[in-house]
């Protein structure tokens, strides 16, 4: 049998996958480049076949299955995309799949896992939950477990995007790589150093779910007590036990990105690029700025795209909020008569956008001193919005920063 994590294997199943895979071309970020000083490119696993690169493993994985384990039924657990991959893959072989998937998962990501035929149990708050349920149905029903991330086949499948990068850019010298449980990351890194042991592979994981910097500092898989991250597909406790010495050996550092972070990078990849890419893969737009190096070539590897439109409002929202491009600030007024209408005028002349207000006469006892108006606006960013309270306190009004209501 052959060796996955093999340069045979990397390649046998770049052939594999490419039955199933669209092809996603680095695209060339100016935006990017100027921003981090660095020339980046674009990895868009986010216009993939199930919008995401989890197809990849998924189908490799299946294509090396016996046809009694695929009669058997396949399961998994996934928060989204790896779910798509195996009901995709399954689908294409003809054989049933069961998927459990975290209460938490975007509906999108739902929806288009049953709209591949499989069938879906929401059970647990993140990944790690929804697998011990997941590996309780495979033993009590004689299903073949799919692992999403923590098996080395699934890996070389996932591994088949850097394959596709060093086609593409072979002077590349940084690759930032996703970080969850690790199977991208494995394959990724694994082939990388197979190709050009030069190459820096940097892992990249939210803050709020860091498990990957914690078994590296601890020398061993560690297992956190909880995590909390937008990033949803990166949302995992634990790394692959079977993975890790892969993950030690080539992933040369990581970084860690909040969510606000994650919020300003969709803002970015939106104004930019005209493209929608989830929190998961945003991980990599977002550890952008803090790359210590200059004026090297950097592919950073959009890993999905299935975000739901309630999800994307809320990021544009609190996106632009913090971008002080919607922000929120109260006014004392004397309760008489025109008081309104000159802080509307100074508004307007500034250019200010008012989305909502609010006049309230009750603040105080004595209406006559003081009438509290909180207003809503947009501007254009910062140094707008200071041209607005500046011009309403040389006024002669009094300014509060509230937080912002939409």
């Amino acid at each position: 049998m052959k060796d996955m994590l093999s340069l045979e294997a990397f390649e046998e199943a770049s052939e594999i996958v490419r039955k199933v895979t669209a092809p996603t071309k680095l695209i060339s970020s100016e935006y990017f480049s100027a921003l981090s000083g660095n020339k980046v490119f674009l990895k868009p696993e986010n216009m993939q076949v199930t919008g995401a690169y989890k197809i990849r493993g998924a189908y490799y994985k299946i294509s090396t299955m016996s046809e009694e384990d695929r009669e058997k039924g396949l399961i998994t657990a996934s928060a989204g995309n790896h779910a798509q991959g195996v009901a995709y893959a399954a689908a294409r072989y003809g054989c049933k799949a069961t998927i459990v998937m975290p209460t938490t998962t975007p509906l999108i990501k739902v929806n288009r896992t049953r709209g591949y035929g499989a069938e879906v149990i929401l059970k647990g708050d993140v990944y790690d939950e929804s697998c011990e349920t997941a590996l309780k149905l495979a033993r009590e029903e004689g299903y073949t477990f799919v692992h999403p991330f923590d098996d080395l086949t699934v890996a070389t499948g996932q591994g088949t995007i850097m394959m596709e990068i060093f086609q593409d850019l072979p002077t590349v010298e940084y690759v930032l790589v996703p970080v969850g449980g690790g199977g991208l990351a494995t394959g990724v890194s694994t082939l990388a150093k197979l190709l050009n042991p030069g190459i820096r592979v940097i892992g990249v994981e939210p803050a709020g779910a860091a498990c990957l910097s914690a078994s590296f500092r601890e020398g061993k898989v560690t297992t956190l007590p909880s995590v909390s991250t937008i990033a949803d597909g990166t949302a995992v406790k634990t790394p692959g036990e079977h993975i890790f010495p892969y993950l030690e050996k080539n992933i040369d550092e990581v970084i860690t990105v909040s969510d606000d972070e994650l919020i300003v990078a969709f803002l970015d990849m939106v104004e930019n690029h005209k493209m929608i890419v989830e929190n998961s893969g945003l991980l990599t737009v977002a550890a952008l700025k803090h790359l210590a190096c200059r004026d090297k070539r950097v592919v950073s590897i959009l890993s999905g795209g299935n975000m739901d439109v309630i999800t994307m409002s809320s990021v544009v929202q609190h996106g632009l909020i913090q971008r002080d491009r919607i922000f929120t600030f109260s006014v004392m007024l004397p309760d008489k008569p025109g008081e309104l209408v000159r802080v509307a005028e100074i508004i307007a002349r500034n250019q200010g956008n008012v989305i909502r207000l609010d006049h309230n006469q009750f603040v105080s006892t004595d209406r006559n001193a003081a009438v509290k108006l909180t207003i809503t606006l947009e501007a254009f960013g910062t140094e707008h919005k200071e041209r607005i309270l500046k011009a309403i306190r040389d006024a002669g009004y009094l300014t509060t920063l509230e937080r912002a209501i939409l």
